[in-house]
């Protein structure tokens, strides 16, 4: 299939390391972008023995089912970023350990996994910038797996929601289940801390949504909870 000039062109911008490619490597890893919608798994581990993916648009989450059933959410993925686990999994040859899961619309390119891998061979500047992008990906998940460690629940949910949702658009659709997974806990601890919030008028629920009503108070709570969280030094 191929790529309009209104679609080479967003790939440009997007990944313009990729600009270095001739024709004939674009035709030999036979591209594909495809548009899926919130709330869609779109890569997963057997299309990884395939494809290797680049979001071009949206937001999107990796995510590990472990070995009691429990799916976690590992880490989240932006426009222009580098999924580091997709291309170290590639190179070494071992299968990809998880799925990619679109938070919002999501616009992805699909190319060849064995063209991607011969583009890092063989290109200096493509090999730089995946290298760089896996670095800086290790490092903020790094930064987010300590926070987890350091916030507690309240404040891990109440971000969720505030991040979520907006004030023209209140509403987040997410179950309880999706909640727990995004956030590292276990889906009985979601639904009473929500159940809390329910009683204080701060949000409504339904089956698969959660609509702010108060975001003030959400926010209020985020400084309070914040200010209580902060780790003091032992006493001597």
């Amino acid at each position: 299939m191929m790529l309009t000039p209104f679609q080479k062109s967003k790939i440009r911008n997007v990944f313009p390391f990729l600009s270095v490619l001739e024709k004939k490597e674009w035709a030999r890893a036979e591209p594909v972008i495809q548009v899926s919608p919130p709330k869609t798994c779109f890569f997963t581990q057997r299309d990884s023995n395939i494809y290797s993916m680049f979001l071009l648009g949206g937001t999107a989450q990796i995510t590990f089912i472990a070995d009691n059933g429990n799916e976690t959410v590992f880490h989240t993925l932006s426009e222009g970023e580098v999924c580091g686990l997709l291309t170290l999994s590639g190179l070494s040859g071992r299968d990809y350990p998880g799925s990619i899961v679109s938070v919002t619309e999501v616009e992805a390119l699909f190319v060849r996994k064995q063209s991607f891998l011969n583009w890092i061979l063989h290109h200096e500047s493509i090999r730089h910038t995946f290298f760089s992008g896996i670095l800086n990906g290790m490092m903020n998940m790094s930064d987010q797996l300590q926070k987890r460690q350091l916030e507690s629940i309240d404040i891990r949910l109440v971000k969720t929601l505030l991040q979520r949702s907006t004030i023209q658009e209140p509403t987040i659709y997410l179950t309880h289940h999706e909640l727990a997974s995004e956030i590292g806990t276990a889906r009985e601890v979601i639904s009473r801390t929500l159940q809390k919030y329910r009683k204080k008028e701060w949000i409504e629920t339904g089956r698969g949504w959660v609509r702010i009503k108060k975001r003030n108070s959400l926010k209020n709570c985020l400084v309070t909870k914040s200010q209580n969280n902060l780790v003091k030094p032992p006493i001597m």
